[in-house]
């Protein structure tokens, strides 16, 4: 199965190869943008027979400023959730009166919008989520949000930095959340909410709403010299990689579509057993700095 990229608006160059890889199909992009910044991205089925990741990168200009939106959404019981999410998140953050003023504020909005919303269309009661992991670029800062288990680090003066938390039913505030809310977690081969999902935060998942939550956690982190890179990637890549492991392998690779496929094949290469997708944007700083032609 294939994924569709879309074509981000206000592209300083770009470049998008599919190729087959691992017995399944890859699908890698790579843009940069006025010398401040490059991204790149890989997905692949990985050893899964379905596709529930998608991910998300579009460059807006809003009041003349430059913002980056990337994300990463690993869908859970089915595709659904996941799709609706990338192709409505965003456009509800842009449209936020408080986008620019007060960005937090309209970044938790627009997660309960798009949960809401969905939840409002869906006359089903399949039991189906998604996570997701977010990083917005706002001049200077970086606001990086996460539902569920898909992860963000940064790569800091060399240091890998965790910027979101694993939403885990097992974590002690997130088993109290739930237990104060009238549910219950269970061991079901894994801690499970209702012995039924493994992440304890997600959009979707009507029949557990009232347990499973879409509050993000929000981070926010400056884009100063001593950030280098922006990793957002699904489970997929983490349940085999480090943060650690994910920052060494991609520091020396300066095209960040090649360090998004490195990241990929290493995580198949070590028996990932789900779907993988990779997000990575690599900073420049000072006047002499571009990012690749």
């Amino acid at each position: 199965m294939l994924l569709s990229a879309k074509r981000p608006v206000n592209w300083g160059c770009y470049c998008v190869v599919i190729i087959p890889v691992c017995s399944a199909f890859l699908i890698c992009f790579s843009a940069s943008q006025n010398g401040r910044f490059s991204y790149g991205y890989a997905s692949s089925l990985g050893k899964r027979a379905s596709m529930e990741d998608f991910y998300e990168t579009r460059i807006e200009s809003v009041d003349g400023q430059l913002i980056g939106l990337f994300g990463v959404f690993d869908g859970h019981g089915g595709a659904k959730v996941a799709e609706y999410v990338k192709h409505n998140l965003f456009s509800h953050l842009l449209r936020h009166p408080k986008f620019m003023s007060d960005t937090k504020v309209a970044i938790d909005d627009s997660y309960k919008s798009t949960d809401s919303e969905f939840l409002e269309s869906d006359s089903t009661q399949n039991q189906c989520g998604s996570t997701a992991s977010t990083a917005v670029l706002v001049g200077d800062r970086l606001f990086v949000a996460n539902v569920g288990d898909s992860r963000a680090i940064i790569c800091r003066a060399g240091n890998a930095v965790p910027v979101s938390k694993d939403h885990k039913p097992d974590q002690t505030d997130e088993r109290q959340r739930i237990e104060e809310a009238g549910g219950f977690v269970m061991w079901a081969g894994t801690w499970r909410v209702g012995g039924v999902l493994a992440v304890s935060r997600a959009f979707g998942d009507k029949l557990l709403k009232q347990y499973v939550v879409v509050d993000p956690e929000i981070q926010e982190e400056i884009v100063d010299e001593s950030l280098e890179f922006l990793i957002l990637a699904s489970d997929g890549l983490w349940d085999v990689v480090s943060n650690e492991e994910a920052v060494d392998m991609t520091r020396s690779i300066q095209d960040p579509e090649e360090a998004a496929k490195r990241l990929l094949q290493e995580a198949y290469k070590r028996e990932s057993s789900d779907n993988i997708t990779c997000v990575v944007v690599r900073f420049f700083h000072g006047q002499g700095s571009s990012g690749p032609a």
